[in-house]
């Protein structure tokens, strides 16, 4: 019988994954501490064929993110699970020319994530957080300071209308508001199923009250946003971001903010997670910012666990998982897998 080698860091994880892992028979688990020597951990890894790596690029050391040098030390390895829907960790052009399939867990968190979304919609355009500081701090206030606007009506534009959305689209319906999308990876006819009117990008920045970003951070989105698409934006608009840090120019943000252009930002994600307090766009007042938590909740955490852990026992049993991200290896993966099975 093959018996597979799983390793993880010993970052925070719902403990369903370690059960589900461990209760297979043909699957080993093992767990590197961040904190023991290089040459321990380097033992761990060569020895895996399945490396279970944080999405959070801010939490994983630089040696045991997923780079070529790794898979160089590691040939052994056949498969890389990234914790989330983001796998900012992973080289995956590196893993598909060592044959490597990568899996992330897409839709896992979606739930979480869209209702985070509109959290910080409904903190920026009621003004919140605003109203939250003042009230604790300050004295004669006057209630129409603090005016904010209602959703009803309001046209909301998402870049990237996968799992999470997919659900923003619906959440926005219950808010009776217009849904625009773009997404160069979705049909026109799918991105309507979804619950929106597809747009070219541009259409989409000049249309939308609101802009939300649910796009993956890649090659095509890092430094998508910069200061031609904030200055495209509508004025007064919202900039809402609960994908990757990098897809937006945060100093660009900035100034269009500051401006007067734009109406507030609500930010889930950051360049340096978290970003220092001396940050300029943590210094306006019209900016709720979150730690990159839209995703983490209670039940996203264990419905994640659970999620990638079926993945992982789908690959050492052979089938196929439904979430690849270059699924061009998967004939590579199983002939190795075979070599395997006759070692």
């Amino acid at each position: 019988m093959m018996r597979f080698n799983v390793v993880r860091l010993d970052l925070w994880i719902h403990s369903c994954f370690d059960e589900i892992v461990q209760g297979h028979a043909g699957v080993g688990l093992e767990i590197m501490k961040l904190a023991d020597a290089d040459e321990v951990n380097w033992a761990k890894l060569v020895a895996a064929d399945i490396y279970h790596v944080s999405a959070a690029k801010d939490e994983v050391p630089p040696k045991w993110q997923v780079t070529s040098e790794l898979l160089d030390r590691c040939p052994q390895l056949k498969l890389v699970s990234s914790t989330g829907s983001g796998y900012d960790t992973v080289d995956v052009e590196a893993c598909t020319e060592a044959g490597v399939l990568v899996v992330n867990q897409a839709g896992g968190n979606a739930n979480s994530v869209a209702e985070h979304t509109f959290g910080l919609v409904l903190a920026v355009i009621r003004r919140i957080v605003e109203s939250d500081r003042l009230i604790k701090t300050a004295t004669g206030l006057v209630r129409e300071q603090l005016m904010g606007h209602e959703l009803a009506g309001k046209t909301i534009g998402l870049v990237g209308i996968g799992q999470a959305g997919m659900r923003v689209a619906q959440l926005a319906r219950a808010f009776d508001m217009q849904v625009l999308a773009y997404d160069p990876y979705v049909t026109a006819a799918e991105i309507q199923a979804r619950g929106a009117r597809p747009v070219s990008l541009q259409e989409l920045l000049s249309g939308s009250d609101i802009v939300s970003l649910h796009c993956p951070r890649n090659q095509e989105t890092l430094g998508m946003f910069g200061a031609g698409e904030f200055q495209r934006m509508r004025q007064g608009a919202i900039f809402i971001s609960t994908a990757r840090g990098g897809i937006h120019d945060e100093i660009a943000l900035h100034g269009a903010l500051e401006s007067g252009h734009l109406g507030g930002a609500g930010l889930d994600v950051w360049v340096v997670e978290p970003p220092p307090h001396a940050h300029p766009l943590l210094a306006l007042s019209n900016v709720v910012a979150t730690y990159h938590t839209a995703g983490v909740t209670h039940q996203a955490r264990k419905n994640i666990a659970k999620i990638s852990a079926q993945q992982i026992l789908d690959v050492c049993a052979g089938r196929t998982p439904p979430r690849m991200i270059n699924p061009e290896v998967l004939p590579r993966l199983r002939e190795r897998m075979k070599g395997m099975a006759s070692a």
